[in-house]
């Protein structure tokens, strides 16, 4: 009988109760992380929950195996007022850029995980994982300048969206 070798990749596998607490671990380090860091304004922020006062729309952050991901999200259930508020945002393609200093992807009303109708404007880090806590510099690095150049855009912008409330 001919002898076969194989070659196992073992991948670590966690229960959900340890892949929460890893990810609930990374987000409180990014929370301690970002604290310090006060808005163009002046202001203290929560950068985690981060408040548009825009009612349906969102900045999110993101972290999984894969990828780590920033977003502004357009949740409205009404379609019409969804596009609207995207085509809004379309008005300030240019500040938005230019405050990033990089260009995000755009998707007028695809599907969230719930496939609810969402309108997004992004980006993402491939290749990382928040489960590895030595990828979490990489995902910190990539998250915090984004969510402060939103803040001051959004600070820039936010009185353009008043009338769509």
């Amino acid at each position: 009988m001919k002898a076969t070798n194989y070659s196992f990749v073992f991948l670590r596998m966690y229960t959900r109760e340890q892949a929460s607490q890893l990810r609930q671990e990374f987000w409180t380090t990014f929370g301690l992380y970002m604290s310090p860091q006060l808005s163009p304004e002046g202001q203290k922020v929560n950068w985690l929950n981060y408040k548009t006062g825009i009612k349906n729309v969102h900045f999110k952050m993101d972290a999984d195996k894969n990828k780590a991901r920033i977003a502004i999200e357009i949740t409205h259930p009404d379609a019409g007022i969804q596009e609207l508020f995207f085509q809004q945002f379309e008005e300030y393609r240019d500040i938005l850029h230019q405050t990033l200093n990089e260009e995000w992807t755009w998707s007028f009303q695809s599907a969230d995980e719930y496939n609810k109708p969402i309108s997004w404007i992004g980006t993402e880090l491939p290749g990382v994982n928040v489960f590895k806590k030595e990828d979490w510099p990489a995902i910190i690095s990539f998250l915090k300048p984004r969510i402060i150049a939103l803040d001051g855009f959004w600070g820039d912008v936010k009185d353009g969206f008043e009338a769509l409330k």
